[in-house]
């Protein structure tokens, strides 16, 4: 074993364990360091509070007047929390959160020192925007843009700072954020859900988007993290050979926590209980070291700031702890990958699931619109929602141990396939009283007798229906849910629109009762949104030819998945929606093949660290030492060494091949890359980075595994699988 990996893992077995002991009752704390109604209640005015939640509620706009109100009874309440400073917290297009801190301190002209936080601080603030990505939107030297508050997501005190979440705007008003997408497409899959709704129940005047999502993630010792260059900086193994044992047992699985993981765990849920996200499931994933936690289900918006939140708190407790924490999708070969699946619903305001079964067959009628209605939108827009979760780290996780394939398709389990094809075959136009009859009794009136768990599960399928909402399985572990969620929400208010206009039209001009123009417009979306439902291995080569028979998109990599993005379908969506207008789709485009470019850029170069300063004078050093143990046999032996150092010649002349191997796939790597770094179109450089550069990657790390099995162990430079893998 090398020095340096003998000298980490002896100093991961030095930490210290910190015990965390749970006492006192989660409810209790919960939201302590939140600006919920329940502290509104004790700081704000009458007036201001229920401005605070017409704001929260419709979208009313909260004057200066009223800001300053709900200022000062927020700074009061912080700084009673320990806070000294406040912050606009928002999600520039970088995939994760931003802050600048501004301390509540101030002077008077007089030089008095005070504590001051106004309405103005709260309402809007100018942080600088000229180095966050913004695709062009704007130029670099201009530097103006501005962060406003989202009054539906709740200020939080985090450590003595006041973070109030926000949106990220540029000068010219384009949003240069994720937030301000996602709170558009809230919106309109609200009117439109909503307008639909009211054929079922007059009294629903909201409908809100709900999401659950489910973060994977592993930990791995700090110490041992320290010795792999390729982890610090990239975030995944860029070499390793598989360990003797990693996943093949199921062992891990649901198994008992290590001690170590469970004490940051405790840690980590305590946090987040202060904070509000309401995380309730923990427990060991699939593969060793990979872990999982879940929250209840929340608003949307709500959901995708608390799991920002939960990543940045998860990384700084996984410190505290002598760990670190991997949200990398694939950070070791050849087993389980991480994911975050978004459980996706509609509520009503009424307290309904939309997407849940009901006792009577007009709540299943109503199910039944909503659930048709999602199937059809994903089969109208498979393509731009798969671009939603493309990145290249999602890149090497999709389509192989439990995380769905490229091809977008709906599982939705037989019974409802029964229920669906049984609708599909009733005849077109106006029902008879038989077929009226017919359909209450044996198809909408048997729904009440599915339960929530009315299907198996299908890993492999990348949007399946499980009981009372959509689960997205794709979504890759260290994205933004808001991307996801904006292209969801938006495709499903666009077909509920057109769904509303094509009832109406069934019943204002042809005379058609509500129930069967619902039914006649359902059974046409069966028909038409067929191809999108699978039921079968979503892994198998049948599968890929029938899809591609089906006319399903299959982009495999992010420059393919993100072309959609600019189509004239996808900028009339955005648009007829007001979600996205062209300049901020096309800058969403550009930001992310960026960043697709960048990642498998620093990927490349710290591939020819590893191989150039590591990995081949490791190797020759041992080779050196193989030819010199050749050598003293011929001193002693004379022409009989051969009989002796066979093994010997056949493992150098072995290492030698590997390294030659190396050295020139890496030398041919790194031409690849200047041809590309010539490129200056934004997609064809893209496109050479994932179709030239890329293919080294593999080429390279199967010869280094190679070597890393015939080096001697102690010889060998990098921290090995099976040490990074052991958990204690």
């Amino acid at each position: 074993m090398s020095k340096i990996r003998f000298e980490a893992i002896a100093e991961s077995h030095k930490r210290a364990r910190i015990e965390i002991t749970e006492t006192g009752r989660r409810s209790e704390m919960f939201r302590a360091n939140v600006f919920d109604e329940e502290k509104m209640l004790q700081y704000l005015t009458k007036e201001a509070l229920e401005k605070v939640k017409n704001a929260i509620f419709s979208g009313g706009k909260i004057d200066r007047k009223i800001a300053n109100q709900v200022a000062e009874g927020m700074k009061a309440w912080a700084i009673a929390r320990g806070a000294t400073h406040y912050s606009h917290w928002f999600q520039p297009l970088t995939g994760s959160a931003a802050e600048k801190h501004d301390a509540f301190f101030d002077l008077l002209p007089d030089g008095t020192a005070l504590e001051k936080f106004g309405g103005g601080q709260l309402v809007q603030q100018e942080p600088d925007a000229s180095s966050f990505p913004n695709g062009g939107i704007r130029n670099t030297f201009e530097a103006r843009g501005y962060t406003a508050w989202d009054p539906s997501s709740p200020a939080f005190v985090y450590g003595s700072t006041l973070c109030i979440p926000t949106v990220f705007v540029a000068y010219t008003g384009e949003a240069l954020d994720n937030k301000a997408p996602l709170l558009r497409a809230l919106n309109v899959v609200d009117e439109a859900a909503t307008a639909v709704a009211k054929y079922f129940d007059k009294n629903v005047t909201k409908v809100i988007a709900t999401l659950g999502w489910e973060q994977e993630y592993f930990l791995v010792d700090k110490a041992l993290i320290h010795s792999r260059p390729d982890i610090s900086i990239t975030g995944r193994t860029l070499v390793g050979h598989s360990p003797a044992k990693g996943q093949q047992l199921d062992d891990h699985y649901f198994g008992i926590i290590p001690s170590r993981v469970l004490n940051f765990m405790k840690e980590l849920e305590k946090e987040c209980t202060l904070l509000g996200i309401p995380v309730k499931t923990r427990h060991n994933e699939v593969a060793p070291n990979q872990f999982e936690l879940a929250p209840v289900f929340e608003e949307a918006n709500l959901a995708v700031d608390h799991n920002l939140l939960l990543m940045d708190l998860m990384e700084k407790i996984a410190d505290k702890h002598y760990f670190t924490v991997l949200f990398h999708e694939k950070p070791f070969a050849g087993i389980n990958g991480s994911g975050k699946h978004n459980n996706w619903s509609l509520s009503t305001d009424t307290g309904v699931n939309l997407l849940s079964p009901g006792s009577t067959p007009m709540k299943n009628l109503q199910f039944l619109t909503f659930f048709i209605n999602t199937i059809k939108a994903v089969d109208s827009y498979d393509a731009l929602l798969r671009s939603s979760i493309a990145s290249a780290s999602n890149d090497h996780r999709l389509g192989a141990n439990e995380a769905p394939p490229a091809i977008f398709s709906i599982f939705i389990g037989s019974q409802l396939s029964a229920v669906l094809d049984e609708l599909e075959g009733v005849s077109k136009g106006k029902l008879s009283p038989e077929e009226k009859t017919e359909l209450k009794l044996n198809v909408v009136g048997k729904i009440p007798e599915i339960l929530l768990d009315n299907t198996d599960r299908n890993r492999t399928s990348p949007f399946a229906f499980t009981g009372n909402k959509f689960e997205m399985r794709g979504v890759g572990s260290k994205a933004n849910c808001a991307k996801p969620m904006t292209i969801l929400n938006t495709i499903v208010a666009k077909q509920l629109q057109g769904f509303k206009k094509e009832v109406d039209v069934l019943i204002d001009k042809k005379g058609l009762k509500k129930d069967e123009a619902i039914f006649n417009v359902l059974r046409e979306y069966i028909k038409t949104s067929k191809r999108i439902r699978f039921e079968g291995d979503g892994y198998s080569k049948e599968w890929e030819k029938e899809a591609q028979r089906r006319k399903l998109s299959n982009n495999k990599t992010t420059p393919h998945a993100l072309q959609v993005l600019t189509s004239k379908e996808s900028l009339a969506l955005f648009k007829s929606m007001n979600v996205l207008s062209e300049v901020e789709v096309t800058a969403r485009q550009e930001v992310e093949l960026e960043a697709y470019i960048l990642q498998i850029q620093i990927e490349g170069r710290v591939f020819n660290e590893i191989v150039n300063n590591l990995i081949i004078p490791a190797t020759v050093e041992y080779q050196n030492t193989l030819i010199k143990n050749v050598l003293g046999l011929k001193d002693i032996y004379g022409a009989a060494h051969k009989k002796f150092s066979e093994g010997q010649l056949a493992l150098i002349e072995k290492i030698a091949e590997h390294l030659s191997e190396i050295k020139n796939k890496s030398d041919a790597m790194i031409q690849a890359r200047k041809n590309a770094n010539s490129i200056t179109d934004i997609n064809k450089k893209a496109f050479a980075y994932c179709d030239d550069v890329r293919p080294y990657f593999e080429e390279i790390r199967y010869h280094c595994d190679r070597l890393e099995r015939l080096v001697d162990d102690r010889a060998w430079p990098l921290t090995k699988y099976r040490e990074l893998l052991l958990m204690k």
